[in-house]
């Protein structure tokens, strides 16, 4: 499976090393907006023993467009910004390729867009991309299901500068009917990320926690991710959409 990363981040550098050491997936190139790195060889920048030959490619000496046209993918991972959708979202859907998303927030205007674009390709998104978050949040709708009047705390936790309250809280909190001004936010030192829901029953009381020791734990997730969506048609698609058949008895 031929894929292309737009993004190269800290948590892109993490993704792009996961995909170099998975024998099921070629990373084709890297895409970013500055030329700080441009035509060096990813593995090698990272690293990384890796017989793949992707490059990385700036905005300034290279169209979008050209490069899906001389290096064509099957799937486009986004870990640069809410505005990325914008620079390859057209050419993508044109094309055909699958776009997975992890970008933490979008706007109104780019949720439409991306509805727009999943009428011409497979799209994914989810503001957390990690499987372990996900699993959590399945299992507290089903808890908050059992339980409807239980007690909720959301708890969200990041290291230092990150700004805005945790998209994947705020998911957390839709999906059990707590208000965003009512999550718990901590920022301190170099935290990659920690959620948990706490469930006050009278007597006892639930913790459901999922912490990301390391970024390489969005690399796992994208691997899941495009491994359930190869078989998937046009539509806008979430992790709810992928784990629902796992949980069928």
């Amino acid at each position: 499976m031929k894929i292309g990363l737009i993004g190269f981040g800290k948590t892109g550098k993490a993704v792009a090393s996961v995909l170099l050491q998975n024998k099921k997936f070629s990373l084709e190139w890297v895409f970013k907006k500055s030329n700080s790195l441009d035509h060096r060889n990813t593995a090698e920048y990272l690293g990384i023993e890796s017989d793949e030959t992707g490059k990385i490619y700036s905005g300034s000496s290279k169209s979008i467009t050209e490069l899906l046209d001389e290096q064509p993918v099957d799937i486009i991972i986004d870990f640069s910004s809410n505005a990325g959708i914008y620079t390859y979202g057209q050419a993508a859907g044109e094309r055909k390729i699958k776009i997975i998303s992890a970008i933490s927030h979008y706007s109104k205007k780019e949720k439409d867009f991306l509805k727009s674009l999943s009428e011409l390709t497979t799209v994914f998104w989810s503001p957390n991309i990690t499987l372990g978050v996900n699993y959590l949040l399945f299992a507290s709708k089903f808890l908050k299901k059992i339980a409807p009047w239980v007690d909720i705390e959301i708890i969200e936790e990041h290291f230092k500068g990150k700004d805005g309250v945790s998209g994947t809280a705020i998911k957390i909190a839709e999906a059990l009917n707590v208000e965003q001004e009512d999550i718990n936010s901590v920022r301190a030192g170099g935290i990659v990320g920690k959620h948990e829901v706490v469930f006050g029953f009278p007597f006892q009381t639930v913790r459901l926690i999922h912490e990301s020791i390391s970024r390489e734990a969005f690399g796992s997730g994208v691997v899941f991710v495009a491994e359930n969506l190869a078989n998937k048609k046009e539509g806008l698609y979430n992790f709810e959409d992928i784990l629902t058949p796992y949980f069928a008895i």
